[in-house]
């Protein structure tokens, strides 16, 4: 069900939570609950995708480089004739 909790597992944890809590609380703390993991897989997933977009940076400017050098040698050779 929940990661690797079974049905009973859960069960058991919100009879304990409903308990400690109380009924009118344990809305408002599923609640916060629930926004507080969707805030961390936002920003792990924000940084999966900048850690991955990276190399693609890198590539590009070593392609640029590779480039200007082969046109500096095209140039210089032309000068050279």
């Amino acid at each position: 069900m929940f990661g690797g909790l079974g049905g009973g597992e859960t069960l058991l944890i919100l009879a304990i939570a409903l308990i400690f809590i109380g009924p009118k609380k344990l809305p408002e703390l599923a609640k916060g609950l629930g926004k507080g993991i969707r805030e961390f897989n936002k920003a792990k997933n924000d940084l999966m995708n900048s850690l991955n977009e990276t190399p693609e940076v890198e590539s590009k400017k070593s392609e640029e480089k590779i480039e200007a050098t082969s046109t500096q040698e095209e140039v210089d050779r032309k000068d050279q004739n």
